[in-house]
């Protein structure tokens, strides 16, 4: 299990904790953030929730430039969060060595400059905006979500990007803003207790992690530590190695 821990280079963050808006606050937070355990650092300056603001190319670079410069001296796994293209190539050019492609790599140019850099590359599945139109949620996710990547990694490779280098998220940390965290975690759950399935293809499979305990959300975490995964996105890296500690201590 590899951790990379978040910094978000946006002030609108909810986990308000991991905002780090100067160089000086990011390169403390990273610091500590291996220190905790971390191998790597997932960055990223435009949120996606309904309270973040929406950003243009320049605004969100703004928030970004000098930061990937000094985080890439740190020699780690350094990865940038955009749905935008020109930020991931600046993001890349500056010292970044992963892509965590929140769009999905729907957009064309996202998917060029993945098949251009050839570095690893997070890919999310999609859930969509409407959990209401989407029948998957109350049955089985896998059998959506599967197919899914099966016909995505198939148009991927044709496109020129090395299956080696995708990296696959189940995209449980994407949802509707107003979904019911009772139906979310129903959601979860049937994903993580079958997330084995997703090794059909072979390839490592990414977590965003939670930072809240309540509410189930930890009952969650102990599933996911239970099946494993490759890579976790988290915020707070002891909390996680703590309750993996605890798992099989008993």
């Amino acid at each position: 299990m590899k951790l990379h821990g978040v910094i978000n280079a946006s002030h609108d963050s909810l986990a308000d904790f991991s905002i780090a808006l100067t160089i000086e606050e990011t390169m403390s937070r990273a610091k500590e953030l291996i220190q905790k355990g971390c191998v790597g650092i997932d960055i990223g300056a435009a949120g996606s929730t309904q309270f973040a603001d929406r950003v243009d190319t320049d605004e969100e670079w703004s928030r970004l430039e000098g930061k990937i410069e000094a985080l890439s001296s740190l020699e780690i796994e350094l990865s940038i969060d955009t749905w935008n293209p020109e930020i991931m190539n600046r993001a890349l050019d500056a010292g970044a060595n992963f892509m965590n492609a929140s769009d999905g790599l729907q957009n064309p140019l996202m998917v060029d400059l993945a098949a251009e850099r050839q570095v690893p590359v997070v890919l999310p599945f999609l859930n969509g905006n409407d959990p209401k139109s989407l029948e998957f949620v109350s049955g089985d996710p896998l059998e959506t979500i599967l197919p899914w990547f099966d016909e995505t990694l198939t148009k991927l490779e044709k496109s020129g990007i090395k299956q080696q280098h995708l990296i696959l998220d189940p995209g449980t940390g994407f949802g509707p803003a107003d979904w019911a965290w009772e139906e979310r975690q129903q959601f979860q759950e049937r994903i993580y207790r079958n997330l084995e399935r997703l090794r059909v293809f072979g390839l490592p499979v990414y977590i965003a992690l939670p930072w809240k305990m309540e509410k189930g959300r930890r009952e969650l975490l102990d599933i996911l530590l239970e099946v494993g995964f490759d890579y976790g996105r988290t915020h707070i890296p002891e909390q996680i190695l703590d309750a993996q500690k605890e798992l099989f201590e008993q």
